[in-house]
């Protein structure tokens, strides 16, 4: 490659570096002039810079416009800082620019500290101005005389701004409201204390401060609905009532079951004693012949107690028979 050629490279890339540099410029130049008209004091070379470091100088020049004309200071390091940061410059110039002609304390630090956090800033501004109003899903709970009650209610919030960051959710705030009711009812004498006055839900409720350590504040608590739900407390008497009636016939089922066992034992031992009564009459023949022989018993006495044996066996007859005759009467 000879030296011509090397410098027609040279003309090229140059050229096109200046024709790259030109377009550039001229896009910098008609977002320089817009600024100036605005009357935003930035240079150009701060604007090719910004290019020179990742940051967006429309982004950053569009949002100065827009926080001069609203009469909020702001500077383009302050910008410039937040877009490297991750954070949305636009949220945050617009909720500054809401808060401000909503009289509401706000600068730029907080701002920018709640849009890291990774919330609306803007829609937190709005939120103070414009409260909402947020439906609990239907809390149960008890009265003192057993009858279940179910309410609904509406809870109007606006956003606070100093606790955006770190403070509770919208959740909380319905758990802590849940709650407050279900302490409400459950300390009420009766249900129709609670329906003919459900404001107190809401004023107790209210009093309680649920508001502490959330984003929120509590402006009101309304009563949307409450209906009557089941007897709990007859319920419970009737589980009692069954439950004391199975441990009764428990407990007469293991004293049928005793009775029943000793019957069996009663009745075992009787038959024990037949079985020694019948061994022992086995054994009267064999001491009968033991005493002929000894020449204890003589024929006269034997035969005496054969006819002694003989008329009680017919008395036993007799009286079976008596018995059977008074019976068929």
């Amino acid at each position: 490659m000879d030296s011509n050629q090397i410098v027609l490279i040279l003309v090229i890339v140059v050229g096109f570096a200046i024709l790259i540099f030109f377009l550039i410029f001229m896009r910098l130049f008609g977002l320089w002039l817009s600024a100036q008209l605005a009357g935003v004091k930035i240079s150009l070379l701060q604007m090719i810079l910004m290019r020179w470091r990742r940051v967006d100088p429309r982004a950053i020049v569009d949002n100065m416009v827009t926080a001069h004309k609203a009469g909020i200071p702001l500077t383009r390091d302050q910008l410039e800082a937040h877009f490297l940061a991750g954070g949305n410059i636009k949220r945050v110039v617009n909720a500054l620019v809401s808060a401000d002609k909503a009289n509401i304390p706000l600068d730029f630090k907080a701002a920018t500290a709640i849009d890291l956090a990774g919330r609306d800033v803007f829609e937190a501004v709005q939120l103070s101005v414009n409260p909402k109003v947020i439906e609990s899903p239907p809390v149960t709970a008890v009265a003192k005389n057993g009858i279940q009650l179910i309410a609904k209610v509406r809870v109007t919030v606006r956003a606070n701004i100093q606790k955006l960051v770190g403070g509770a959710g919208e959740e909380t705030i319905l758990a802590r409201v849940g709650e407050g009711i279900v302490t409400t009812i459950g300390s009420s004498e009766n249900h129709r204390a609670v329906l003919e006055n459900p404001d107190t839900i809401s004023k107790t409720v209210l009093a309680k401060g649920l508001d502490s350590g959330t984003a929120f504040e509590i402006l009101s608590i309304d009563i949307a609905d409450i209906d009557i739900g089941k007897n709990i407390g007859a319920e419970l008497q009737m589980d009692q009532a069954n439950a004391d009636k199975n441990i009764a016939q428990a407990k007469a089922e293991e004293r049928r079951a005793m009775a029943v066992a000793s019957e069996q034992e009663m009745k075992a031992k009787a038959q024990e004693a037949r079985a020694k009564v019948i061994e022992a009459e086995a054994l009267i023949p064999m001491a009968i012949a033991e005493a002929f022989r000894n020449g204890n018993l003589g024929v006269m006495d034997y035969y005496k107690l054969r006819n002694l044996q003989a008329d009680t066996e017919m008395r036993d007859a007799l009286g079976k028979g008596q018995g059977k005759k008074d019976d068929s009467k």
